[in-house]
């Protein structure tokens, strides 16, 4: 199923285009839905270069004070574990056409390492689980996008990439999904499926097209060349 609800926003990114200003989209949905993927496909469609990207879990609070014991205790799929505040600030900072000094977060260590520059586009794509869960953090955003797909799926996901990107156990994965990440989910992140704009499948083999539409014509964007989605069909 391509799109489950659409909201009227032909006359908002026609004003947002004419204005020249950049769009800033939220990409939410549960862990494992699919927003990565889906920020590739725009990347693909509309060019790296005219994008620039923020993600949520950037944002987690450091907890490099806290032993390893009590980190593993921690509940990360609650919005009070992440600054908001600061990627609020950012997503101003790039709307006005300012680079962002985004956080590098460690997930081994829960902790903040560095700082990466985010330079400001015609696009801003921002993904995360709970971008939609607190209303100022939603009100930042032009366009809300959530991300859905089956609980069974987003968990083999989930498990597929924490083992082979942040170096995880099988065990240690479940237990956090059993404790923090499906009641969260279920308490924060489904809820907020609400207030999205335009609701989309995570699902292997879904399409696209309207949403690529949709920020085709907020952003004046042209989708490159040989791509499926033409400039006249839009």
């Amino acid at each position: 199923m391509q799109t489950l609800r659409v909201v009227n926003l032909a006359a908002c990114y026609w004003m947002m285009a004419s204005a020249k200003q950049p769009t800033v989209v939220a990409l939410a949905g549960g862990s494992g839905a699919g927003k990565n993927y889906l920020a590739g496909v725009i990347s693909d469609v509309f060019g790296s270069e005219h994008i620039s990207f923020l993600s949520h879990d950037r944002y987690y609070k450091d907890q490099s004070h806290v032993s390893s014991e009590e980190r593993s205790l921690l509940n990360f799929d609650h919005p009070d574990s992440l600054d908001s505040p600061l990627i609020i600030t950012h997503i101003k900072d790039l709307r006005k056409g300012r680079a962002a000094s985004a956080p590098v977060y460690n997930f081994t260590t829960h902790s903040r390492v560095g700082l990466q520059t985010v330079a400001p586009a015609p696009l801003v794509l921002v993904d995360g689980i709970l971008l939609l869960a607190e209303p100022l953090l939603a009100e930042a955003f032009d366009i809300r996008i959530y991300v859905d797909a089956p609980a069974d799926i987003r968990l083999l996901r989930r498990i597929r990439r924490d083992m082979a990107e942040r170096g995880r156990s099988l065990e240690s994965i479940l237990f956090q999904y059993e404790a923090t990440v499906r009641p969260m989910h279920e308490t924060f992140v489904e809820p907020s499926k609400a207030h999205a704009d335009m609701i989309v499948s995570g699902a292997a083999g879904a399409s696209f097209r309207s949403l690529l539409k949709v920020l085709a014509g907020a952003t004046g964007l042209t989708p490159r060349g040989g791509h499926m989605l033409q400039r006249d069909e839009l």
